[in-house]
């Protein structure tokens, strides 16, 4: 589908699951997704069919590989474990005002997760990933999870890791990176799938 001369990436934030659903931060808990989260994946599918990507980049959690097989391209995906979520330690499975009961002001990039990941430890992880994308010098599909897929997005674009506070990703949604003018851009951010 794409006639740009220059290669694009695009971003697939899994589908729902119930945590997901009730903010509880969710890494390395493999969920399943909801039936919402299988709707929204299969919507998708008929826009992700018309793409040719040449290199399909996949988090081995369940509720990313599902979103995967859903889009219809697990069966090319190679799984990764630099598409991991942020593993947030101790913090697994809490929503954030709980975790602002004992953190006041907490959030993943102003704050350590006790046993987790620093934005920095992320950002290594993604830059693995950006580096790879941009050596296949083609389309290419990644199908992570949120708060990764943000610092990937801060990353791609040349910020530091802690702005990707200010990309906002929702569940079962698509995102488009490009380049204009051979600078980095965001060109589509998390639009849903009946937005094609």
């Amino acid at each position: 589908m794409s006639n740009t001369p220059t290669p694009r990436v695009m971003l697939i934030r899994h589908g729902e699951t119930e945590w997901s659903l009730n903010g509880r931060h969710t890494s390395f808990t493999d969920l399943p997704l909801t039936s919402e989260g299988e709707r929204r994946a299969t919507v998708l599918k008929p826009f992700i069919e018309k793409w040719r990507f040449g290199l399909v980049l996949c988090s081995p959690r369940l509720r990313a590989r599902r979103t995967c097989e859903l889009v219809g391209r697990l069966p090319e995906a190679r799984l990764t474990e630099d598409l991991s979520e942020w593993n947030y330690g101790s913090y697994e499975g809490l929503t954030t005002p709980q975790i602002r009961e004992t953190a006041p002001g907490w959030t993943v990039f102003n704050q350590p997760c006790p046993g987790g990941e620093t934005a920095q430890q992320v950002a290594t992880r993604v830059d693995r990933v950006i580096a790879e994308v941009r050596d296949a010098a083609c389309d290419t599909l990644l199908v992570g999870h949120a708060h990764c897929l943000r610092v990937l997005t801060a990353r791609w674009l040349g910020l530091d890791p802690n702005d990707a506070r200010l990309f906002r990703i929702e569940t079962g949604t698509w995102s488009l990176l490009g380049y204009e003018h051979s600078n980095p851009v965001i060109e589509v951010w998390s639009a849903p799938p009946e937005v094609r």
